[in-house]
């Protein structure tokens, strides 16, 4: 079948056009069409309809938040005070059992102190590539574009195009050559949006109006992306590294008690289970030494009107375990955390609304809503390791038996 030309506009005569067009097709047209639209228009082409998806809120989970802010000219990555407070998280989701889950965790974690979180880095990365005759051209371009960082600041600065972004601001760039072609990671911060578009935009201009009108040694094709940005997957350079998105790390000390009374099991149980878990991973080449991370950061994605294709991306995770005086160390570091308070999807009503629930909307607050995403994920991580840390994992068969969808 002939895929025929779709209306792409969202004008009400075309958003009529498609729902007429599909309502036969549909049992509950109602349920997608019957919503006023208007508020959606400007989010994705070709508007249609709307998928309702059930918001669970867990909390006020106790956590200990940094104040962080970027110091200039560099961008360096700086505290200026922390606080603490009971925050309250919104969880899209249709997964029986997440919501209580990542609440019996939080509830541990308040019982013995209470999360505390830090942001360690915030740079988001476009990975252009230059092609090139041979391998003597690629490097001879990379020593030179090497030496260019000021000079490309300098040349984004003076707003030589139309559309560049101000606050996308060129950070350090990092070459990587293979055979005739030249990788050029451009690494920008990107205020409190998420940037993608920002960054697109300032990379493009740098190739075409930069360096192939500047190298010394041409190239015979510029791609703006040569698929080592790190956006949208898993990727041992970003897990290690971070430095595509916010690298962020929560950390909190069970006390023995609240591991026996609240999470049902013990301490030797889950350090056993760490051990099993982190050499599975290993075993597997997994991105991620976690067993479930994804859930609550795609969770409060799309609550928040967050890009739910960065789950990919933002959901690599280290989880660690470690035995201390009266209890049990465990960390999570989410090295590439996607998020953004203003722009794209955020700007949507329902996104705001919840947004504003954890004190996350609008500008200045982006390190914040990293910071709680790290420590919810933290809170559904430690709960879900506890009930596979029983005997034969029944609590986690128990949980997946018992809420394992609607019926």
């Amino acid at each position: 079948m002939e895929l025929r030309r779709w209306p792409r506009k969202n004008d009400p005569d075309s958003i009529r056009a498609r729902q007429d067009e599909l309502s036969p097709r549909l049992d509950g047209a109602r349920e997608v069409f019957g919503h006023d639209l208007e508020p959606f228009s400007r989010a994705t082409e070709a508007l249609t309809g709307v998928s309702v998806v059930p918001v669970a809120v867990v909390g006020p989970i106790d956590v200990e938040l940094g104040e962080y802010e970027l110091e200039e000219p560099a961008g360096r990555l700086v505290e200026r005070g922390r606080g603490r407070e009971g925050v309250y998280v919104p969880l899209a989701n249709t997964e029986g059992g997440l919501s209580i889950s990542l609440y019996r965790g939080a509830r541990a974690v308040g019982e013995s102190g209470g999360f505390r979180t830090y942001v360690l880095r915030d740079r988001i990365t476009r990975a252009s590539a230059f092609l090139f005759d041979d391998t003597a051209q690629a490097v001879a371009f990379s020593r030179w574009i090497e030496g260019q960082l000021d000079p490309m600041r300098e040349w984004l600065a003076s707003d030589p195009l139309p559309g560049l972004s101000k606050h996308a601001r060129l950070r350090e760039l990092e070459t990587h050559v293979v055979g005739s072609m030249c990788h050029v990671m451009y690494a920008f911060t990107t205020g409190d949006a998420c940037g993608m578009n920002m960054i697109t935009r300032n990379s493009y201009a740098l190739n075409q109006g930069f360096v192939v009108e500047r190298a010394p040694t041409r190239p015979r094709r510029a791609l703006l992306e040569g698929n080592m940005g790190g956006d949208k997957k898993p990727s041992a350079r970003y897990f290690e590294r971070g430095g595509h998105g916010k690298t962020v790390i929560a950390e909190c000390t069970l006390t023995e008690d609240a591991v026996r009374r609240v999470l049902k099991t013990c301490v030797d149980d889950l350090l056993e289970l760490t051990h099993v878990g982190t050499h599975g991973a290993v075993a597997s080449g997994m991105q991620s030494v976690a067993f479930t991370p994804a859930t609550a950061v795609a969770a409060i994605f799309a609550a928040t009107g967050q890009d739910i294709g960065m789950v990919g991306t933002s959901s690599m995770a280290h989880g660690t375990a470690l035995r201390v005086e009266g209890g049990l160390h465990v960390s999570m570091r989410l090295a590439s955390l996607e998020v953004a308070t203003v722009g794209g999807g955020t700007t949507l009503p329902y996104a705001r609304s919840w947004l504003r629930l954890m004190g996350c909307d609008g500008p200045g607050r982006v390190y914040r809503l990293a910071q709680i995403v790290a420590a919810a994920t933290l809170s559904l991580e430690i709960s879900a390791s506890a009930a596979m840390a029983t005997a034969g994992s029944e609590n986690f068969y128990r949980a997946h038996f018992e809420r394992g969808g609607l019926r």
